[in-house]
């Protein structure tokens, strides 16, 4: 009867325990990448009353007599591997990691992991979890390629990528179409940039030049005026080269991709204006190609461009302005892809993952966090690219707790049960006690 009272009580602790981890599952079945957790039952030491004994002559085996003593926590498995539903945020900080991989945090110095990717931006820029905990990855050089070395803290919008350099503008195009019978002057404006970020417009006439030839028809590039950054300049130009015809077919002349723009100082002083410097004078020399111009019927309509389109069919020495940043995104791969106002996307680093031989063998630290085990395996302190495994990353999405709440409400019955049962064994062995003490009136 002593026995049959201790083993209830361990069957109701382990209950207990079991709806402990039911309960637990439960609260956070709306927790980001959490989780659940199943509990089985394990018996425990054995009261051996008889053992077991071999057959002889003259009798036969006997098999052992034995007495449990209740039951424990056998084991609390943690369903790591099984993914969460995804959830639409639209947050390009909110992150779902595909695959059995964990995103990277850092906590005062400790290293963690975790699958919730529901990310923010501090105060510096960093990407952070909701407690403050730093994402880890890898940083870019400075051509925007990523170094694949220890994992660091990532940041998406520090001083440091406010910004990408501009570029001097080093060719232009001139396309559209000259009327066939027009011998009227023709303005057009050019706009180009130099080596700081300075805008210019400048603006020329094209004026039709009698050469007496009834197979070409020629037009002189005359300069009229510039510009810098709106404003009127004390810099003055120079176009070297005219614009050529057949008159037959209204195709332009190869000789209209020799034309060249001269930008001049004029002994202003203004080396702020960075021309690149060419010799001993400040100029700067800027190629137009006139070569897609056409000379048909049709009215005049002519338009520039900044560069000339290359063999490889890529425009080249167009220039470009100061960029600043106008968003940041993250792709599939994790990299943290920012995009400038002058059209530059630069890599500004990408999110690292940690995989595990044994998952299910790390342990939990809370705030959605784990930490790595013995029978995890470690962490090597570099990580890898998501894709390298089976997963991605996805933005603007969340993964969702892996919570089976039919499964949870079937479990508590059973435990319920289970437990209840538990205490009828006890009442039971009390009413026994109770007839033997009641034996001597």
């Amino acid at each position: 009867m002593m026995r049959s009272l201790f083993s209830a009580v361990s069957g109701l602790k382990s209950h207990q325990t079991r709806m402990d981890v039911i309960g637990n599952n439960i609260a956070n079945v709306n927790t980001v990448a959490y989780k659940s957790q199943s509990m089985t039952f394990s018996e425990v030491f054995y009261q051996t009353t008889q053992t077991a004994s071999g057959p002889s002559e003259n009798k036969g085996g006997t098999n052992p007599k034995q007495v449990g003593l209740g039951s424990s926590v056998g084991s609390i498995a943690t369903a790591v591997s099984t993914e969460g539903a995804s959830e639409r945020t639209d947050n390009p900080y909110d992150l779902q990691i595909s695959g059995s991989s964990f995103f990277i945090v850092s906590s005062a110095g400790t290293t963690y992991f975790t699958r919730a990717g529901n990310f923010k931006v501090d105060e510096e820029g960093a990407l952070v979890t909701s407690d403050g905990a730093n994402v880890m990855g890898w940083q870019t050089d400075a051509d925007g390629n990523v170094v694949k070395d220890l994992v660091s803290k990532l940041y998406v919008t520090s001083s440091k990528f406010t910004y990408t350099a501009p570029a001097r503008t080093t060719a232009l195009t001139l396309s559209g179409n000259v009327n066939a019978s027009s011998t009227d002057s023709i303005t057009t404006t050019m706009n180009f940039y130099d080596s700081i970020g300075n805008s210019y417009q400048a603006t020329v006439t094209l004026d039709y030049q009698d050469t007496g030839s009834d197979t070409v028809k020629t037009y002189n590039i005359n300069p009229v005026s510039i510009s810098q950054n709106g404003s009127v300049s004390n810099l003055s130009f120079d176009v070297n080269g005219s614009i050529s015809f057949n008159a037959i077919t209204g195709a332009a002349l190869d000789t209209n991709s020799d034309i060249t723009i001269t930008l001049n100082n004029n002994g202003t002083g203004q080396t702020e204006v960075n021309l690149d410097t060419v010799g001993a004078e400040n100029t700067s020399e800027i190629k137009l190609d006139a070569t897609g111009l056409t000379m048909y019927s049709d009215k005049t309509s002519i338009k520039s461009s900044m560069g000339i389109v290359n063999d490889e069919g890529n425009k080249a020495g167009a220039g470009k302005a100061t960029g600043t940043m106008t968003s940041v995104g993250i792709d599939a791969s994790g990299c943290i892809v920012a995009s400038y106002s002058n059209g530059d996307t630069v890599t500004i680093g990408q999110i690292a993952v940690a995989s595990f031989a044994n998952p299910e063998g790390l342990e939990k630290a809370g705030e959605n966090l784990w930490s790595a085990t013995l029978n995890s395996g470690l962490f090597d302190g570099i990580g890898q690219e998501v894709t390298t495994g089976d997963g991605k990353i996805t933005s603007g999405v969340l993964e969702m707790s892996n919570v089976d709440l039919s499964g949870e409400f079937t479990s508590m019955i059973t435990t319920q049960r289970g437990f209840q049962a538990n205490s009828r064994i006890i009442t039971v062995s009390d009413t026994l006690l109770e007839e033997l003490i009641n034996l001597k009136r």
